[in-house]
């Protein structure tokens, strides 16, 4: 499902560092992965590549059959939509949308009919606990009701892949622990492919497999189940 052979990725100027040097890592159709590591080490950059929403200097990345390092920027928007669903620490709902057009926003932006719209995101607001704050505005949610329509936006149009990064990030301990599980149980009711990374060793515990990530690369924590 996810390729990654050889990848190196540099920031700066004339003294450019690599965050993320001949990383090369597979991940199975429907896996759930952990990636765990210090700061600074290229989790976020990691996910970004996967994503699209960044290109490697080197390296190859295959996403559901998909080469990436060979689309152009019009082509990899095009990718994202379809097949990427993405959870962030920040939450990034937006905050002049109630919360089912927030959800419904990757069912929009790939032009879908009205009714699956509606049928998809009532499904996914019942998902995660929400179906009663769908007239919500999001000033009027706490963080824990924000991450959850943040994991229904990310699922609602069926993506292959779903990345989450540091999605308890912000969230008190008790909540953070039913984001994941609503996180888990909806990737998995998916059936797709989930990267979630992490500072949190509890939320790592959810997923199928743990990877520690540091400067020479992958290392197993934690054996798949």
């Amino acid at each position: 499902m996810i390729s990654i052979s050889g990848v190196r990725k540099s920031f700066g100027g004339a003294a450019r560092r690599a965050v993320i040097d001949g990383l090369s890592l597979d991940i199975a159709a429907g896996e759930f992965v952990a990636i765990r590591g210090e700061s600074g080490v290229g989790k976020s950059t990691l996910l970004n590549l996967i994503a699209g929403l960044d290109r490697p200097d080197a390296g190859r990345i295959v996403v559901d059959g998909v080469d990436l390092t060979a689309l152009d920027d019009d082509a990899l928007t095009r990718f994202r939509r379809g097949r990427i669903g993405f959870v962030f620490q920040a939450f990034h709902v937006l905050p002049y949308l109630d919360v089912a057009h927030n959800v419904a926003l990757p069912l929009a932006l790939l032009a879908r009919d009205a009714r699956v719209v509606d049928e998809r995101v009532a499904a996914m607001l019942a998902a995660v606990g929400l179906a009663d704050r769908a007239s919500s505005m999001p000033r009027e949610l706490s963080g824990g009701e924000l991450q959850r329509v943040a994991i229904a936006r990310a699922l609602v149009h069926a993506p292959a892949v779903v990345l989450a990064d540091e999605p308890t990030g912000n969230l008190d301990p008790d909540t953070a622990h039913t984001v994941i599980d609503l996180f888990r149980d909806g990737v998995k009711r998916n059936g797709a492919t989930a990267i979630l990374v992490t500072h949190s060793s509890t939320a790592a515990a959810a997923a199928d497999r743990t990877l520690v990530l540091r400067p020479d690369g992958v290392h197993n924590d934690r054996p798949t189940r």
